[in-house]
């Protein structure tokens, strides 16, 4: 996560325009239509969107369908097209609508405040159409006077412009196929292997310009075939929610209700969505509930207090984001944030949300010291209030959308935070196995001479890897900030950083759990991430990155396709040790069991530069096994010599089927039987 830098705000702007497409109201917004009356000698229309249910859910934090009323709408009212404006401020004494269509006056535009104290205001402004710029001019606490963005936009003006544009989410959806099916694609007892990327530096059509950015349709052109080469079975996108700093990966957001003007329109982000879920691939979006940028157009200060943050600035703003926290005790803020979450469920049929920080949603004390923090009612470190935020948002998710998955971003020892919330637990789907990551990078760190002693570091992951459903996380976050590419966390001379990587990849691959790789480490990229320029691509043209691009996507077809690697990947019954004795070797064995005996898979791991032949393995079960993987193939810039092309078995016990496998160890490398 980077820190933020704000941005100017925008006192003017333009769009291109595009042909109107006939507004579809939601059955939301049929339920809540209210037209009180109709003055037409007035700029603005006192006509409603609300019903006092609504309102009253809006408050209690239980509205979760706020974008059918909040933000823009492009409406007929008595046969008059135009557009109905709502926007929350409670303490604002006065809201306009400011745009090109009123060259951004400041006065003329006036909104109605609703009556029943929801700081809700609202109103019908004839002739406006879809694509006009505009931003709220807001009245607000003790005379502060200010412009900001429409938190329920769809479309803002690309930056460093910073208005809201008025724009619908219709389309017309050409997925039912992927819909139908996704609940088998998305189980826990599926495959699960995860592509994150970075939209706009994944490819550039000028490598070397930031400003240079490809369309979400040409975006879908080159990743869908690249995914179904590769073999991941969902693409991670971090945040695509509007942001003003490219800087922040997206994780700065200012744009909850759209998805970033940088590479086109809604339709067009759809059109991305519907082309990999065509291509059988699923979407999950990174979102970022925990904090949000103090750039002028943006959330904070909205009405000249604190509308969306906590006022007490221990929980309210963020010492490592520099960056401010909400207010998960407000209902309305509650609302708001489930709000955004069901919407890109919605609307663009998103199969998952990655939550960012969770760790700093949970956790009073996260990053802060003794006295800059204040315990809960019970004494505690807990935030109950951002813990019952979290687990309304899984319930509502996933009682309203039962097919998708929520993961976690959550690196500390709390419980159940992929445990369902009717068993005490935070009711995510998954979570991101950050202990794994950690152990594991220092293990592969060590020369291999030391390994022997730092075995357990190793081998700690398979004592709690069914606590709960994990995630193995190799994000955009280990190879940024000085901490080195993939390829350079490796020791030892070329074509050793290679063998341990693809090592390193093999043990991944076969271990319990779902999989996340980041863009660029599947072919060894030699820089780390830089998001302003594009992935070193030309790397595959060599024999040792594209050995070790071809790796992963053989990795991935061989998660895919052996059942044993994900039937039972959140269960203790699918993982069992076979040998750990042989430390001083750096040779460990273990196997991965599905559904069915048969389907067995024994995974052979030598991580010391010895090649060791004719190692004995003993196992129970059958008596014909042949090895299916080897990282150390030639086609990945293995030696290509240490293989097992006819496996010797001889029988020890006959009653108990035990066996000795007599084996080729290929140095620093890994094979898998069955």
């Amino acid at each position: 996560m980077s820190k933020l830098s704000t941005t100017p705000r925008s006192t003017s702007g333009t769009t291109s325009r595009v042909p109107k497409r006939k507004k579809v109201a939601s059955q939301a917004q049929k339920k809540y239509e209210d037209l009180h009356f109709v003055d037409t000698s007035r700029a603005v229309w006192n006509y409603s969107l609300w019903s006092e249910e609504a309102v009253n859910d809006f408050q209690q934090g239980i509205h979760y369908h706020l974008y059918a009323s909040f933000g823009n709408h492009q409406l007929s009212v008595l046969d008059q097209a135009g557009t109905y404006f709502s926007v929350w401020a409670p303490n604002a004494t006065a809201v306009y609508v400011t745009g090109n269509f009123n060259d951004w006056s400041k006065d003329s535009h006036l909104l109605f405040v609703r009556q029943d104290h929801s700081g809700i205001w609202e109103g019908f402004i004839p002739g406006i159409g879809r694509g006009e710029a505009y931003k709220y001019h807001i009245h607000g606490f003790k005379g502060l006077r200010q412009d900001k963005g429409d938190p329920f936009a769809h479309l803002w003006e690309k930056r460093p412009l910073t208005a809201s544009i008025t724009w619908d989410t219709f389309y017309d959806w050409q997925d039912k196929e992927w819909m139908r099916k996704r609940k088998k694609h998305n189980a826990l007892d599926a495959p699960y292997s995860v592509y994150e990327m970075h939209l706009a530096s994944w490819m550039r059509p000028d490598p070397s310009n930031e400003e240079s950015y490809n369309s979400y349709q040409e975006i879908a052109a080159r990743l869908v075939p690249y995914l179904q080469k590769m073999g991941f079975t969902h693409v991670e996108f971090m945040p695509v929610m509007e942001h003003p700093f490219d800087g922040s990966w997206g994780y700065q957001g200012t744009g909850f209700f759209a998805p970033t003007s940088r590479f086109g329109s809604p339709q067009d982000f759809a059109f991305l969505v519907e082309s990999l879920h065509q291509a059988g691939i699923g979407v999950i979006l990174d979102w970022v509930p925990s904090h949000f940028p103090y750039d002028a157009h943006g959330l904070f200060m909205f009405d000249g207090t604190h509308t969306y943050e906590y006022a007490d600035m221990r929980k309210g703003f963020h010492p490592d984001w520099n960056s401010y926290v909400f207010n998960y005790s407000r209902g309305e803020v509650k609302s708001f944030l489930i709000s955004s979450a069901r919407f890109w469920c919605d609307r663009f049929h998103i199969d998952g949300l990655r939550v960012d920080a969770v760790s700093s949603m949970l956790r009073l004390d996260y990053s802060r010291t003794e006295g800059q923090w204040e315990p809960n009612v019970h004494g505690g470190n807990g935030n109950l209030e951002a813990i019952a935020f979290i687990k309304d948002l899984n319930e509502t998710l996933y009682r309203d959308f039962p097919d998708i998955q929520t993961i976690a971003e959550e690196a500390t020892d709390w419980p159940g935070i992929s445990r369902p919330t009717f068993e005490g637990g935070l009711g995510f789907g998954m979570k991101w196995m950050m202990g794994w990551m950690h152990d594991t990078l220092d293990y592969f760190a060590f020369d291999p001479f030391f390994r022997p002693f730092h075995q357990d570091k190793f081998s700690f992951s398979m004592m709690y890897f069914h606590d709960e459903n994990f995630m193995l996380p190799l994000s955009h976050d280990e190879v940024v900030h000085g901490k080195s590419p993939m390829i350079y966390k490796m020791p030892g001379d070329d074509w050793q950083k290679f063998a341990n990587l693809r090592l390193l990849y093999t043990y991944m691959f076969t271990h319990p759990g779902a999989k996340l790789l980041f863009m660029g480490n599947e072919f060894a990229a030699t820089t780390e991430w830089n998001y302003q320029s594009e992935l070193p691509w030309y790397l595959n043209e060599l024999v040792s990155h594209g050995g070790m691009q071809y790796c992963v996507q053989q990795l991935n077809h061989l998660y895919r396709n052996q059942p044993a690697l994900f039937e039972k990947q959140f269960e203790p019954g699918g993982f069992e040790w076979i040998d750990l004795q042989h430390r001083s070797e750096s040779v460990m064995v273990y196997r991965r069991k599905g559904k069915q005996p048969k389907n067995d898979v024994v995974i052979v791991l030598n991580a010391s530069p010895v090649v060791r032949k004719d190692w004995p393995l003993v196992l129970k079960g059958k008596k014909t096994w042949v090895e299916i993987f080897n990282s150390n193939d030639a086609a990945y810039w293995g030696t290509g010599d240490v293989f097992n092309p006819n496996i010797a078995v001889e029988t020890l016990d006959a009653k108990s089927k035990e066996v000795r496998l007599h084996l080729h160890l290929p140095a620093l490398g890994a094979i898998v039987l069955k």
